[in-house]
């Protein structure tokens, strides 16, 4: 089965596709570095959208989620955000942990595994 791989480069892919599952890497709002941990989320789950739909699969098929925080204490300002986005009934497994991120203008960080195909 071949290995489709989104945005590669050196040291990952944004995306990888093998046999129905899609694996996303972890995504930080690179469109609102320094904004609250809402607008943050908010961005990075567009960018989540964007990945999904573009290796065959969306919100409705996620199967696990990793969220990293910065600062643990904005888990209640993360949440509304989160649930918000996320179709009833269709909640993943998820993992939230309190984390150092890549920069500090990063306050979020979430990964993705989902099936791919209808």
């Amino acid at each position: 089965m071949n290995i489709q791989r989104f945005d590669p480069g050196s040291r990952m892919s944004q995306a990888v596709v093998y046999n129905g599952f899609v694996f996303l890497a972890g995504q930080v709002a690179s469109g609102a570095p320094g904004a609250s941990v809402a607008e943050q989320t908010a961005d990075v789950l567009k960018n989540i959208d964007a990945l999904l739909a573009r290796a065959g699969s969306d919100k409705t098929r996620l199967l696990s989620a990793t969220i990293w925080l910065s600062d643990i204490s904005t888990f209640d300002e993360m949440n509304p955000v989160w649930e918000a986005w996320l179709p009833a009934g269709q909640a993943p497994g998820r993992a939230t942990v309190e984390s150092k991120l890549a920069g500090p203008q990063y306050t979020v960080e979430i990964g993705i595994i989902a099936a791919v195909g209808a």
